[in-house]
């Protein structure tokens, strides 16, 4: 009941007729439930992204575009509209922020979900010894989906489906449409051997396992994107161990002494691999920010949310980039907001009973 009185007093609902808000909050305290206007929906949208604390990318919180999904009752219906999804938020390379939002829980609780950790995600396949082709965070994801039925070529970028489950149907999945997936292929703009090494990342990130909540109601399937911070490319889902882990192999391409960890040859293989991708997104133009831009844009923010009265609840640990956290502004700052749980926001999905992915939000 508070959240959804708190979320009529939003002063970006302040031009709503007062009635508005007294009949949703009572329907509210009979039922449970009430709905939203798509015009709400999209501020709760907005305002659930300059809530969270975990992302860095807040201060273009009011260009995020909304696609009403609400009205799907079928798997098939949420994949089409994740396709839309894909379709505007690429928009040729020129990202636009999106979500989609499909429909609430049914009054049992049977949700409408995908699974999924992200609308575009690469397939990982488990070797007889051990090691990993492809993605090694999405194994898991792989292998519920050939349990029913999908069958990748065994490459290191194979496209997973999409999958998704519904309160009346099998969970199913759904191949994403080729034409939809944006690629960018890896090189250097010094090094022309950067491109043997057969890299590419697709250029929408567009997450899919978490729930929005406003105003008191909880969405689970609302897959909203907007763009890639690079390192979250060239020094995550490339660098880390337990992903890619292409340092080792670039750093015998770039001749470097790895005998010792004091030799710094990993932070030197990590730089010219996220000169790589910052050089590949530039030339493909797929819209990218750099951590040195993002994080001076963030401070923007958080200036500007001062002047308006506003805190900005921030957790430090995850605005900071995982390469040169100590040459970025955000570095150096604390941050004057200790509830990090506001609402309207989006939040960690709780696990569904006998769900057999649970997935990571991931990049």
């Amino acid at each position: 009941m508070r959240e959804c009185t708190d979320f009529y007093a939003l002063p970006e609902l302040a031009h709503l007729p007062k009635t508005r808000a007294s009949e949703a909050i009572d329907e509210f305290a009979v039922t449970g439930r009430y709905a939203h206007t798509t015009e709400e929906l999209l501020i709760g949208a907005r305002i659930a992204w300059r809530n969270h604390a975990r992302c860095v990318g807040r201060k273009h919180w009011r260009t995020l575009k909304l696609i009403d999904a609400r009205n799907a009752v079928t798997a098939e219906q949420l994949a089409q509209a994740c396709w839309e999804h894909l379709r505007v938020a690429t928009n040729g390379g020129a990202l636009q922020s999106v979500i989609t939002i499909g429909p609430r829980p049914l009054p049992d609780g049977r949700e409408y979900r995908i699974l999924s950790p992200q609308l575009v995600r690469y397939a990982g396949y488990r070797n007889a010894d051990g090691t990993v082709t492809g993605d090694p965070a999405h194994v898991e994801l792989t292998e519920t989906v050939t349990r029913l039925g999908w069958r990748g070529e065994g490459t290191r970028f194979d496209i997973l489906p999409l999958l998704i489950s519904t309160p009346d149907e099998p969970l199913r999945w759904f191949d994403v449409p080729r034409e939809l997936v944006l690629e960018v292929p890896i090189t250097h703009p010094d090094h022309k051997w950067f491109a043997s090494l057969g890299l590419k990342w697709h250029a929408v990130p567009a997450v899919s396992n978490m729930d929005l909540e406003i105003g008191g109601l909880t969405y689970p399937c609302a897959p909203f994107s907007g763009w890639y911070v690079s390192t979250e490319v060239g020094a995550r889902n490339f660098s880390d161990t337990d992903r890619y882990d292409m340092l080792p192999q670039i750093a015998a391409k770039l001749r470097l002494d790895t005998s010792s960890n004091r030799t710094l040859w990993q932070d030197r293989a990590l730089v010219e691999l996220n000169r790589a991708v910052i050089h590949s997104y530039r030339q493909a133009g797929v819209i990218m920010v750099d951590h040195h831009t993002v994080a001076e844009q963030f401070i923007d923010f958080v200036e500007r949310e001062k002047s308006a009265g506003r805190t900005c609840p921030t957790d430090w640990s995850w605005i900071n980039p995982p390469m040169s956290a100590s040459l970025t502004p955000t570095f150096h700052r604390l941050y004057d907001a200790p509830d990090l749980d506001v609402r309207p926001n989006f939040v960690t999905r709780r696990p569904a009973t006998g769900c057999p992915v649970t997935g990571s939000r991931g990049a």
